[in-house]
């Protein structure tokens, strides 16, 4: 479970009694997209005819850019998860990464989910000697594309929620 029992009021959308504007809840949408994407091949690379984790972080971003409806971006997003449930490995993770991305649409604090899941990609598609390293990596590489009035709250965030996102964001 990536989402804390405690919400905070920064991360609820203002739509539903929080502080998060709806370009921000969409520029948290669009960043669970870019990370969700970025280990996406790993999945892709085993299973080419199943493209429901891209059309996850496509309705993502189509949510983010108004295009689609919030029920409609999180149902297609539980088929995303759907197609990682029979899997294991890199492949799995990266399909929950591209689920996550597109439940932000319905719980903005999915964004870490989508995060955390594709980090557990890109260390589980690696040697065990190099885990650790490629997961460092991905970590590095995901917060360099957090919106940059955003990154002070991501990083609170993911310092708050590491040990229920299986500690992947710690230093």
């Amino acid at each position: 479970m990536i989402l804390p029992a405690v919400r905070d009021p920064r991360l609820v959308s203002v739509r539903r009694g929080g502080h998060l504007t709806e370009a921000d809840h969409q520029l948290l949408a669009l960043w669970a997209a870019t990370c969700a994407e970025h280990v996406l091949g790993l999945f892709e690379e085993t299973n080419r005819e199943d493209d429901r984790p891209r059309a996850a972080i496509e309705a993502a971003r189509a949510w983010a850019r108004g295009e689609a409806k919030m029920m409609a971006t999180r149902a297609i997003g539980g088929h995303a998860m759907g197609a990682a449930r029979p899997l294991r490995g890199a492949p799995r993770f990266a399909a929950y990464a591209a689920g996550q991305a597109a439940c932000v649409a319905h719980v903005p604090e999915h964004d870490l989910g989508a995060a955390a899941y594709a980090i557990k990609a890109a260390a589980v598609a690696v040697s065990p000697d190099q885990e650790r390293e490629a997961a460092r990596a991905e970590r590095d590489w995901q917060r360099q594309q957090i919106p940059d009035h955003l990154r002070a709250l991501v990083l609170e965030d993911q310092r708050r929620r590491n040990s229920i996102c299986w500690s992947v964001f710690e230093a």
